[in-house]
């Protein structure tokens, strides 16, 4: 199963699987999901769009849901009741490897890892340590399109590059010292075309708010501003 934020990393690592079909059967896609705006976390892709993901995809989906905000613990929770499920589905749908869009941050790949450890499941790094500027030109000449839907208040992006889509222009106004993926967490983003899909999906950018969020996950360290773009089906 491939942990899917909805973005292009998560994509694109599924992509590379499904190119190695001797090797990796893709069962299923798994995201967190936080009622509270009815949006994919981190990435805020509307529920809505997450589905119509999935259905062009053709694979199941799995949303686990967390509260907001999300303390660790409680997090952490979530994923162990998810495992449970899993270990639960029906031979032909269950699975015993996640695999996660990660590209070279060492330190969320051993975390992940971490958390594996005796469950009985693996975890693999479809993407690992590809470079992220090749790759980027690599996604852009695949026909995979992406609508950036989160610019970071931490980062030195600012609300103008938010509902922008994911392309060259993009690219070549990332300001100096900006990963071309957002790897560090500059921005996030919402495909709704590419190979890894059976047909595009019609959406534009929608309104761009700013909301106070957390400098940590768990609610503490005060309130900053972080940028975020709807994602609107065009009569999808």
């Amino acid at each position: 199963m491939v942990s899917w934020s909805s973005g292009k990393d998560s994509a694109w690592a599924l992509h590379e699987l499904r190119q190695q079909p001797d090797q990796y059967d893709v069962r299923g896609i798994f995201t967190t999901v936080t009622p509270h705006f009815d949006r994919v976390s981190i990435q805020a892709t509307p529920r809505r769009v997450l589905r119509l993901q999935a259905e062009r995809l053709g694979l199941p989906l799995y949303e686990i849901p967390i509260p907001y905000p999300c303390p660790n613990e409680a997090y952490e929770a979530a994923m162990r009741q998810f495992l449970d499920e899993v270990r639960q589905l029906p031979t032909d749908l269950s699975a015993d490897t996640f695999a996660f869009g990660d590209l070279f941050l060492e330190d969320i790949r051993e975390y992940r890892e971490a958390n594996l450890v005796g469950t009985g499941f693996d975890a693999i790094f479809p993407v690992w340590g590809m470079p992220t500027r090749e790759l980027a030109q690599t996604m852009l000449r695949s026909g995979l399109k992406a609508i950036v839907t989160a610019v970071s208040p931490t980062s030195k992006l600012d609300r103008s590059f938010a509902g922008r889509w994911f392309d060259q222009s993009f690219l070549d106004d990332l300001p100096e010292g900006t990963d071309p993926l957002g790897e560090n967490g500059e921005f996030h983003t919402c495909v709704v075309d590419g190979p890894m899909f059976s047909r595009p999906i019609a959406a534009q950018a929608g309104e761009v708010v700013g909301r106070p969020v957390s400098r940590n996950h768990d609610g503490t360290g005060g309130a900053i501003t972080a940028w975020y773009a709807d994602v609107e089906l065009l009569g999808d």
